[in-house]
């Protein structure tokens, strides 16, 4: 059976992560959810009390002993940090915050790159980022770039946050959506921006179940030529 990568990019709070699952269940493929690396690695600085934007020398010193795995159970994407789940300790604001800091860092990328290739070599998968269809998989059968506005972005965030029981702001979460915004636009090595094949989705004025319809109809109409 031939192997189909789908390569989902867009900004942080676009819901990738929640589209790609759904869409990933619903074709049978493996979602991965290249973010969660990412705050793995910032959660394991945080954790080491390490400076991640004024101290990489140190960054790049832990993350050579740092290993990340993910795993699959009943459907659902586990994220391991040195053999400890964390999947329940990664989306915090402080987390998101240090996941985009240390997302500039070439040799952290570089690292988390090999990884999710390799997944994408032997598993029909479902791939979201920030690079995805520009640099980790540039050859991916599909290629679509999720946004909507960031006040959109981030009242979505928000009322994650706050089922979560969070002590957060709108406007909070807001001034951290756009400082992500432009830490990811701006790096310099891989930063986010659309493939030039890629599809663009906006859910601005979408729901959940909209925004569902739109990427599952994205995929099918692809497979299908």
């Amino acid at each position: 059976m031939k192997i189909i990568n789908v390569a989902i990019d867009g900004p942080s709070g676009a819901g990738k992560s929640t589209l790609a699952r759904l869409a990933a269940k619903k074709f049978g493929f493996i979602y991965i959810d290249t973010g969660a690396m990412y705050r793995a690695s910032a959660l394991k600085m945080l954790n080491l009390k390490i400076d991640i934007k004024n101290d990489i020398p140190s960054v790049i010193k832990a993350i050579a002993d740092t290993k990340i795995e993910i795993s699959h159970i009943d459907g659902n994407q586990h994220i391991y940090l040195d053999g400890a789940d964390v999947t329940n300790l990664i989306r915090t604001p402080e987390v998101s915050m240090g996941a985009s800091n240390i997302a500039v860092i070439k040799e952290v990328r570089l690292k988390l790159v090999d990884l999710q290739r390799e997944i994408a070599k032997n598993h029909s998968c479902i791939m979201d980022g920030r690079d995805i269809g520009t640099y980790v998989l540039p050859d991916a059968d599909i290629k679509i770039f999720l946004t909507a506005s960031a006040e959109k972005r981030a009242k979505r965030r928000f009322d994650e946050l706050l089922e979560k029981g969070e002590n957060v702001t709108f406007d909070e979460v807001l001034c951290d959506m756009k400082k992500r915004d432009k830490n990811d636009e701006e790096r310099a090595f891989a930063p986010l921006k659309p493939a030039g094949d890629s599809i663009l989705a906006d859910t601005s004025e979408l729901n959940l179940a909209e925004s569902e319809r739109l990427i599952e109809n994205i995929i099918s109409e692809r497979l299908e030529k």
